[in-house]
């Protein structure tokens, strides 16, 4: 990931700290004793992370996905741990005991784990230990700070024996808020340059905040007014929070699978539950037209995925890769049907207008509003690296570099797939076109990157299938719409 694109949100979660340090031992930073309002506060920041948790979830007990439930459990952790601070706070309910301080911090470490066990890939051991309890993670967790914190508001004095207000638990206690949410935040940013899902946004300014709260918990001093700061930073990751999952719902119009999309890893998922709308709407389109450019249209984005991930392309250039890929041959709407569909060899009239596509297409999806490296795509995947394609006939490395690498999976599923006018070649020969044409039709390191992928490999031959049924399942969606 290049370190410019982390600009935005760093800058979003540096700010706040900045400001505390702007704030913190200046002559207007008084003291603001006020225990009722530090009470409702808390109780606010509790109240919402209890409906976040409540709504992950629940979502998460139908989607049956570890990653979800751990979600979840981070925000049960902070509303039930941070509830103990708002109700020890001193001189309201309890005399003035180590407890808020306690609480504070274990709550920020605990929201901190759970999150950062959700980041984790599906194999790590923690997330192959913990999916045998799935079921009952939540609820047990649940009861068991309820009952610990039950105790802790009985027995205030008793939990004094933990020092994390003082070193050098008190380092520990950052260093491991720094370093957690800092993987936490790299893995979901890195997930959402690829399918931008609100809520991953969301939860990297939670986690980054969850790091400049542990912060003024630690170097602050108790009511001044720098220490506020982190209260309302904490409530301000909640709306946060609460805003993201709006977000996510209103994409898909059911949380749970909504969520399930953010987690997925099977390839086809992700590339169809990242698409925008208007790339949706385009699909649906080719499918009532052509079921084969609809179908065609998939398994080129499969292909070039993994062309893609060989030539290690970062993710904004994957998801680029894949709304582009995935409506190349959108200008094939504006082709009659009797020459798109015909049995027999085009004439040099009907080729002719086969090969408008690319600039009808580029034309339909600028006025769309597409970003250039998609319109790139629809535009030039039939520009060839000698320089005679169409329809600018650019050569070598004019020719964008997502575009060469679409006219090598394009090429080969059209040599695989059952054609009106032929039957679908075998693999090996339609490698052996492909290797000919090396240097000639194809960038040549686009060829080498295909021919890795696809060594020793099975998923060719099972793509089809796949792309169909995800095809099927993409155009019910949009007709249910």
């Amino acid at each position: 990931m290049k370190t410019r694109r982390m600009i935005g949100p760093a800058a979003g979660i540096l700010l706040p700290y900045l400001l505390y340090e702007m704030v913190r031992g200046q002559s207007w930073d008084v003291h603001l004793s006020l225990p009722r309002g530090h009470f409702y506060v808390v109780s606010a920041v509790a109240l919402l992370s209890v409906l976040i948790a409540f709504a992950v979830g629940l979502a998460g007990r139908r989607a049956r996905n570890i990653k979800i439930s751990c979600l979840s459990l981070a925000f049960v952790s902070l509303a039930e741990v941070f509830m103990v601070h708002g109700l020890s706070t001193p001189n309201l309910m309890l005399h003035a005991t180590h407890l808020p301080g306690v609480a504070a911090s274990l709550s920020v470490l605990l929201a901190t784990f759970w999150l950062w066990m959700s980041a984790l890939p599906t194999d790590h051991p923690f997330i192959r230990y913990f999916i045998r309890f799935e079921k009952q993670m939540l609820p047990l967790w649940t009861a068991i700070l309820a009952v610990l914190g039950s105790l802790a508001l009985l027995y205030p004095d008793a939990i004094s024996f933990i020092p994390l207000n003082s070193n050098p638990l008190k380092g520990i206690a950052i260093a491991l808020v720094i370093l957690i949410n800092g993987y936490t935040i790299y893995r979901y940013y890195h997930a959402y340059e690829y399918s931008r899902f609100p809520l991953q946004l969301s939860i990297v300014y939670s986690a980054g905040w969850l790091i400049v709260s542990q912060l003024i918990m630690a170097t602050g001093e108790t009511w001044r007014l720098s220490w506020w700061l982190y209260h309302f930073l904490l409530l301000a990751s909640m709306v946060v929070m609460l805003v993201g999952l709006k977000s996510q719902y209103a994409a898909k119009k059911s949380l749970a699978g909504a969520l399930r999309a953010l987690f997925t890893t099977d390839p086809i998922e992700r590339i169809t539950e990242s698409m925008s709308p208007s790339v949706k709407a385009l699909m649906a389109a080719t499918e009532s037209k052509d079921v084969y450019t609809a179908g065609h249209n998939l398994r080129v984005t499969l292909y070039a995925m993994q062309i893609a991930q060989e030539l290690q392309l970062p993710p904004d250039q994957l998801r680029a890769l894949s709304q582009g890929s995935i409506i190349h041959d959108i200008g094939k709407l504006d082709i009659p049907d009797e020459i798109l569909n015909k049995p027999g060899r085009l004439n040099e009239e009907e080729r002719s207008i086969i090969e408008q596509h690319p600039a009808r297409g580029y034309e339909m999806c600028r006025r769309l509003g597409f970003m250039k490296e998609e319109l790139e795509i629809i535009r030039s995947h039939h520009e060839k690296w000698n320089g005679e394609g169409y329809p600018d006939r650019l050569a070598g490395e004019q020719i964008p570099r997502l575009a060469r690498i679409v006219a090598v999976a394009d090429v080969y599923d059209a040599l695989t797939s059952d054609r009106a006018y032929r039957q679908a070649m075998s693999h090996e020969q339609a490698m052996a076109i492909l290797r000919e044409n090396r240097g000639t039709h194809f960038d040549p390191k686009c060829l080498d990157a295909w021919e890795q992928a696809v060594e020793g490999s099975s998923s060719v031959s099972s793509t089809t299938s796949l792309a169909y049924s995800s095809i099927r399942r993409l155009y019910s969606f949009e007709h249910e719409g």
